[in-house]
C-alpha cells in the first residue's frame, strides 16, 4: 500500500459513516451522492487491506479494526480542523509577526515614524525590521514585507503601488554664484556632478525623455552624503524629494531645470506570494498607502502641483 495515496475525503467519508451509522445520512451530511461516498469507503478499505465496515440492512458498523483506524483518524481530522482554523485566524485577526525590510534614508526619515504609529494602533503586531538599500531575498531571509523605491524587476513578487517618487536636481546658491545655473540638460556638461551609484539622468525635454551621460566628481550610495556635498557647494545632484525637501525649505539647496522633470519613480510594498494573504500584512500595507499617497507629504507643493 502506498500510504501517501490515501485521499483524506476517503478517510472524512469513513469517519462520517462510523459516526451517523448509515451511508445515507454521511453522504447527504457531506453532500455527496450515496454511491459516489460508497465509492470512496471502498477505495479506502482497498488501499489499506482491510474491511472497515459491516454493512447492514440497518446502516453499518465499523469492525474491530474499522473502530480501531476510526478512533484515529477521527483525532487526525480533528487536529486538521484545529490547525484550519488557526490559518483562518492568522488570516483575519491584525496581529502577530511582520518581518520588514526598506531603504535605509526613507527608512529612518519616514518608515520608522510610521512603523511605530502602527505599532501604537495595531499592539498586538511584532515587528522585526531592517533598513537596507541592497534589494533582499524575501523568500530566502523570511521577510513578509519589503518597501521598495524605483522600478521592480519581473519577479512572482506581490508589488503594491505606495506612492510616486520624485527626483530634483539641486545645487547650492554658493556653487551657483560661482558657476552659473544650467538653462537645459545639455547644459549640465559644464558643471560638477555628484552621482548616486551607477545612476544616468533622463530629463523629459518636450514629448520625449533625453538621457543625459556626465563624469561625476563624486558617486556615493547614501542620499545624504549627496545632498551634503551639494549643500557644501561640490556640485549638483538629483536626490529624491523625500531626501532634497529639507534642504530645499531652509534654503540651503535651491531646484534647477523645472522645466525639464527628471524620471519618476515610486514607491512600493512588495510581498512573496502568500503572505499579502495574511491580515497583518495587509493591514500594514494600507497603512502605508494611505499614510504616503497619494501625493507624498514630504514633495513641497509645487513640485507635486507641476504634475
Amino acid at each position: 500500500m502506498e500510504r501517501s495515496s490515501t485521499d483524506l475525503i476517503d478517510v472524512l467519508s469513513f469517519v462520517r459513516v462510523v459516526e451517523t451509522g448509515s451511508f445515507a445520512r454521511a453522504a447527504e451530511r457531506m453532500g455527496l451522492s450515496k454511491p459516489v461516498l460508497s465509492r470512496r469507503v471502498a477505495r479506502l478499505e482497498d488501499q489499506l487491506g482491510a474491511r472497515l465496515l459491516t454493512r447492514t440492512a440497518r446502516g453499518a458498523q465499523p469492525t474491530d479494526i474499522g473502530q480501531s483506524y476510526y478512533s484515529r483518524a477521527a483525532n487526525i481530522l480533528t487536529e486538521l480542523e484545529a490547525a484550519q482554523e488557526v490559518v483562518a485566524e492568522a488570516v483575519t485577526q491584525i496581529a502577530g509577526p511582520i518581518r520588514l525590510t526598506g531603504p535605509l534614508s526613507f527608512g529612518v526619515q519616514y518608515l520608522a515614524p510610521a512603523l511605530a504609529e502602527f505599532m501604537r494602533e495595531h499592539p498586538r503586531i511584532e515587528l522585526d525590521v531592517e533598513f537596507d538599500d541592497r534589494t533582499v531575498d524575501l523568500a530566502g531571509g523570511g521577510y513578509d514585507l519589503a518597501v521598495r523605491i524605483g522600478k521592480l524587476a519581473d519577479s512572482s513578487l506581490i508589488a503594491r503601488r505606495i506612492a510616486p517618487v520624485r527626483k530634483v536636481l539641486v545645487g547650492s546658491p554658493e556653487y551657483l554664484s560661482r558657476h552659473g545655473r544650467p538653462l537645459r540638460p545639455a547644459d549640465l556638461a559644464d558643471h560638477q556632478i555628484l552621482f548616486y551609484a551607477s545612476e544616468q539622468w533622463r530629463f523629459r525635454v518636450g514629448a520625449r525623455w533625453e538621457t543625459i551621460r556626465l563624469s561625476p566628481i563624486l558617486r556615493s550610495n547614501n542620499g545624504e552624503m549627496l545632498r551634503a556635498a551639494a549643500q557644501a557647494g561640490q556640485g549638483l545632484c538629483a536626490l529624491p524629494s523625500f531626501i532634497a525637501s529639507p534642504a530645499i525649505a531652509d534654503g540651503s539647496l535651491e531646484v534647477l531645470l523645472r522645466d525639464f522633470p527628471l524620471e519618476e519613480g515610486a514607491l512600493h510594498a512588495v510581498m512573496p506570494p502568500g503572505r499579502a494573504t495574511t491580515a497583518r500584512v495587509r493591514a500594514l500595507v494600507d497603512f502605508l498607502v494611505k499614510r504616503f499617497g497619494p501625493e507624498p507629504v514630504w514633495d513641497p507643493c509645487w513640485l507635486a502641483g507641476d504634475r
